[in-house]
């Protein structure tokens, strides 16, 4: 009896050995330490520390280089990779935004698109049918409209956006968990929506809270099936409404040279958006004031289709794969992508309001019941919705992989997990964080490792990050300040870099959209581009300088400047002494003596601001045009040709007469240190 106890037991231990050896191989392997090679690349520990706030963060901030010294590089990288840094100010300053917390179904509820009011309206008879377009004393009609809301409790949806827009714009320029801030900027331009597609714009505060930035820094396949399931990317790749069908006959042609050869036929609606053009405005009441530009009425379904008209819809399956995981080169064909849209079909929105296409799915939940939809095979998971009755029930094969007959909703899980770990999509993600951290052209040494990580720690955009940061590439000096700052990036690190206070961040998004970067604009699902060439040109630097001479001399409303305070109001003797102090301030770490030499013939120019202002207007934005060379930019700005060229007899400045005048010394700050945030080196992260 011991001996069969004995074998017993020893069994026992052979199998839980067995099976814990086999949870530890299969589980990733965490980097336990690391040490940047910030020496290998020339630099002292504190132009390393400029140079991680000037890749990490939104910029530096006053003395803040000596902070991350003192901290340790390490450690202060650690510390934003856990992003749990208090965030008290920041909080304080969103606590009047009482939107930007709302769910889905609350906005749809007191924020209704345009097209819903005037539906809403004409059901409780607070204006007539026949009025909707056709009134011909538009005030009275917009009145009437305006009082309905009001009797009712709704609110513009642009009140939504503003809002959202410019908490946006607060947390980047005063939370202390930056990098969480830059990736959640990160992620939401590769996963792209758009205020531009219809109710679309309805989701996007939530997409964004819920979605993007709690996953911005876990792990990749986890962000991917929570993008796949918002309502706000339903809707924007018009997968929401992609219904199982026959599928459309095999074309075998690889993907990445000429799509639109290879697209199936698709609504115009459809097909608009796949080429990031912004639906038709159809619905009737768009010309009300409160209603939106940003928001254009999503066209009606129609109710009576053609049987023999397929539901099926390729526009996600084909972007999840192009942009989101495998990458245009990531070796997948069109029957591919038709096979992935089969897959995914059923994939919509929980029923959220009674009206518009926030109820599309309420008269089948009704039907149903609520309480019978796990049962009947319906997967409702917050605001996502899994509809059996709409999935297509064939066999599929996407990549190679056999997607059996019945299956169901998990069969869209698997199949997003195996594009998550696809190795494509090691090589594609890594090469976009190598892009947007690094330089426009990464080495592709760096993206190999950083690749090879992604596969071994399952995606985990940390350990990516902590692969990239620790190797010499990152560090080299060929790499250094070759990323140029978005319109988006230079507004944050200005305000960052002067401590402004910013009590109207929407004064600040006008600025940014001025020089070329609506953000939650931007039509076409890849999102922004992220390389210099697209945002520099001559109409681009002039404008930058004319943000510059505009925040510095207090011509923003809402957002102010202590100038003086940056230099714990010691009085720069002259302008040219100021030119190099604000410099070393706003530009920690930098050499300077090329940047001091060209800036300084500036100094000299009579009412600059007024002049870089005049010229802007005459001065056509081309951001597609590619920059200068020598991106000197100095040829922006009228009058500096000549100064240039007459370096040996500069006269003495005329604008920056009087130091001892306090106005007159003001007046000369916001002028160099314009100057300096307009200046080409200053472009550069």
């Amino acid at each position: 009896m011991k001996t069969i106890k004995l074998l017993l037991l020893t069994a026992v231990i052979c199998v839980s050995g067995f099976v814990l050896a086999s949870f530890l191989t299969a589980t990733k392997l965490p980097v336990k330490s690391y040490k940047f090679p910030y020496k290998k690349g020339g630099l002292t520990e504190r132009q390393a520390a400029a140079q991680l706030l000037n890749r990490f963060t939104y910029g530096a901030t006053p003395g803040q280089v000596d902070q991350v010294v003192n901290m340790g590089l390490e450690k202060w990288f650690e510390q934003q990779l856990n992003a749990d840094a208090p965030d008290d100010s920041l909080n304080k300053r969103l606590a009047s935004y009482d939107a930007i917390n709302l769910s889905n179904s609350e906005v749809l509820q007191k924020f209704p698109p345009g097209f819903v009011v005037v539906h809403m309206a004409i059901i409780d008879s607070a204006i007539s049918k026949d009025s909707v377009d056709k009134a011909v004393d538009k005030k009275a009609y917009n009145d009437k409209i305006q009082a309905y809301m009001k009797s009712k409790g709704l609110r513009s949806d642009q009140e939504l956006y503003k809002q959202f827009i410019s908490q946006n714009i607060l947390r980047a320029a005063y939370t202390n968990n930056q990098l969480q801030e830059v990736m959640s900027d990160f992620w939401f331009n590769h996963f792209n929506v758009s205020f531009t597609k219809g109710e679309c714009a309805q989701f996007i505060p939530a997409y964004e809270r819920d979605v993007i930035r709690p996953n911005a820094l876990g792990e990749f396949d986890k962000l991917l099936l929570a993008s796949a399931k918002s309502p706000a990317m339903l809707y924007f790749l018009d997968n929401l409404v992609s219904q199982g069908a026959p599928a459309p006959p095999a074309n075998n042609m690889m993907m990445g040279g000429d799509k639109a050869k290879a697209k199936p036929t698709q609504s115009a609606a459809s097909t608009d958006m796949a080429m990031g053009a912004a639906p038709a405005k159809t619905n009737a009441g768009m010309d009300m004031m409160m209603m939106s530009a940003a928001a254009p009425t999503p066209p009606k379904p129609k109710p009576n289709a053609p049987k023999n008209v397929t539901g099926l819809n390729e526009n996600y399956a084909r972007e999840v794969m192009e942009l989101h995981t495998l990458g245009v080169d990531g070796g997948y064909t069109q029957t591919d992508v038709t096979q992935a849209a089969r897959v995914l079909t059923g994939w919509t929105m929980y029923p959220l309001s009674s009206y518009g296409y926030g109820s599309n799915m309420k008269g089948l939940v009704d039907k149903v019941g609520v309480n019978n939809l796990e049962a009947k095979g319906y997967v409702h998971d917050g605001d996502f919705l899994f509809t059996p009755t709409r999935h297509d029930m064939g066999e599929k094969v996407v990549l190679g992989h056999t997607f059996p007959a019945k299956g169901g909703y998990q069969e869209g899980v698997d199949l997003l997990e195996m594009l998550a770990h696809h190795p494509s999509t090691a090589k594609f993600i890594s090469k976009k964080l190598a892009v947007r951290f690094v330089s426009d052209n990464p080495p592709q040494s760096l993206i190999d490792k950083m690749a090879k990580t992604f596969t071994e720690q399952n995606g985990d955009i940390k350990q990516v990050l902590i692969t990239m940061v620790s190797s010499p590439e990152f560090w080299s000096k060929k790499v250094q300040r070759e990323k140029i700052k978005s319109p988006f990036e230079l507004v944050v690190s200005s305000v960052r870099a002067l401590n402004a206070d910013i009590q109207q961040p929407y004064q600040l998004f006008n600025w940014m959209s001025r020089m070329g970067e609506k953000i939650y604009y931007y039509q076409a699902p890849t999102g922004f581009p992220d390389r210099g060439q697209y945002w520099i040109n001559t109409g681009a630097l002039l404008n930058r300088m004319n943000f510059g001479l505009a925040l510095t001399s207090g011509r923003i409303p809402g957002v102010t400047v202590n100038l003086a305070a940056l230099n714990n109001h010691h009085e720069p003797e002259s302008p040219e002494a100021a030119l190099i102090t604000y410099s070393k301030l706003v530009m920690p770490e930098r050499d300077l003596d090329k940047t001091i030499k060209q800036l300084s013939p500036l100094l000299t120019v009579p009412d600059v601001a007024n002049k870089v202002n005049d010229a802007v207007t005459k001065t056509p934005i081309a951001t597609s045009t590619p920059p200068p060379a020598t991106f000197s930019g100095m040829d922006a700005v009228p009058g500096s040709e000549e100064l240039t060229k007459k370096k040996d007899a500069v006269p003495p400045p005329k604008v920056m007469a009087s130091a001892q005048n306090t106005k007159n010394n003001a007046n000369m700050l916001a002028q160099v240190v314009g100057i300096i945030i307009g200046s080409p080196e200053y472009q550069r992260r």
